[in-house]
């Protein structure tokens, strides 16, 4: 059973990631437990869309990541550990606290994030 009093420790530490974010995109959801970022409004979808997430969930923190779903190319060089944190095509989910993951994490959000303003979301 993953140690619960940590999520909101978890929770802040993945948040942190996406904050810097908020600047340039849309922050839709910001309260204790779930923070989302979406793009500007798309001509070509005809709605803003989605760029990540974090939420606490009953087990585990999710951190969505869209651009890895929208660009795959970018999976190809995260390491075997943030790999198997992978639920899906775009979620990581985390139970404990994992810096160094984390950190990958960030800069993974970096590059989707430079990838997903390259093309105009």
């Amino acid at each position: 059973m993953p140690a619960q009093d940590e999520f909101p420790l978890i929770f802040e530490q993945l948040k942190v990631i996406l904050v810097p974010y908020g600047k340039k995109l849309t922050i839709k959801i910001d309260v204790p437990g779930h923070y989302i970022l979406d793009g500007a409004y798309s001509e070509k979808w005809k709605k803003e869309l989605f760029f990540a997430s974090v939420q606490i969930k009953k087990n585990y923190i999710s951190f969505y990541l869209m651009p890895v779903y929208m660009y795959p190319d970018l999976l190809k060089t995260i390491s075997p550990e943030l790999k198997k944190h992978m639920q899906g095509k775009s979620c990581f989910n985390f139970k404990k606290l994992e810096t160094g993951l984390f950190a990958e994490l960030a800069d993974l959000t970096k590059q989707g994030h430079e990838r997903f303003i390259k093309e105009n979301y």
